[in-house]
């Protein structure tokens, strides 16, 4: 059984009636002695609580919100159960209307939580750092400009594994496969798989293809050439960093994984099928 005393209710209002839900949500929480605090916002969130003081975080309003307490929740080793109030939610797997279902389950013992890869990333200029960050979906190296091509030299394991010239490279973990990486043509990984993926954004050569690493690997990106277009680092979609030539961008796994109380191992492949149209051929 999950020991669980004090809930952090996360509300994005932005989204759908997020007030109202978190309200519930509380009530709910409150019907099994369960302890709860809201916090809600609009934009960027401003004078967080103090974290280390719950058990739990329910984030209500979709991936964008997941990421982001995702990136703070990680140090803290505090679970967080993701509802989706948006459109697509691939990541927050739980609804409205199924989570307070999810966390009975969880909280009595039977339903394990899904742990999740994240990315340490670091960014130096001669071997001084620049900005250190997690990451749940992915850190992008890219160009600063709309369709202008940067020549980055990828390392991996302290082997130069050669150059690219393309609007970017993606770095991935198996979360973040279903995100920007598979818009950009990448592969699609199990959620839970020990990897992360190396796309390339718009190469100049068609040889330039994804690669699926361990994630036991560490992963260097240096901006080898700049030419008429600044470059930056992206992180989850939501932090950036400008960057220069000469800069280099380092990815390992993070020494904290995120758990996530979401439904069960086949929520993933219903997330194919109703969510990015995997279903197939029925007459195959």
């Amino acid at each position: 059984m999950a020991q669980v005393s004090n809930v952090l209710i996360f509300a994005n209002k932005s989204k759908d009636d997020a007030d109202g839900e978190a309200r519930n949500a509380r009530k709910l929480l409150g019907e099994l002695g369960v302890q709860s605090s809201i916090f809600s916002f609009e934009g960027v969130p401003v004078g967080l609580p103090d974290l280390a003081n719950f058990d739990l975080i329910v984030s209500l309003g979709g991936d964008g919100t997941l990421l982001y307490i995702s990136r703070i929740a990680n140090e803290l080793h505090i679970p967080i159960l993701p509802v989706n109030l948006g459109t697509l939610g691939f990541i927050a797997a739980n609804t409205r209307f199924s989570w307070f279902d999810t966390f009975k389950k969880w909280h009595a013992g039977t339903l394990n939580p899904s742990r999740r890869t994240m990315l340490e990333i670091k960014a130096l200029r001669h071997g001084t750092i620049l900005g250190r960050y997690t990451a749940l979906n992915d850190g992008v190296v890219s160009s600063q400009g709309i369709s202008k091509m940067i020549r980055l030299c990828l390392t991996v394991n302290n082997d130069c594994f050669g150059f690219y010239r393309a609007d970017g490279l993606i770095i991935a973990t198996p979360t973040g496969s279903t995100a920007y990486n598979l818009a950009a043509g990448g592969p699609a990984l199990h959620p839970e798989m020990p990897a992360m993926v190396i796309n390339p954004i718009c190469p100049f050569t068609l040889a330039s293809r994804p690669l699926v690493l361990p994630s036991s690997a560490t992963v260097i990106v240096e901006i080898s050439e700049t030419r008429r277009s600044g470059a930056m680092l992206t992180v989850d979609g939501q932090e950036t960093l400008n960057l220069q030539q000469g800069d280099e961008v380092r990815f390992q796994r993070a020494e904290n994984d995120t758990i996530l109380v979401v439904p069960p191992e086949n929520g993933f492949f219903a997330a194919l099928r109703s969510k990015l149209g995997w279903s197939g051929d029925s007459h195959a």
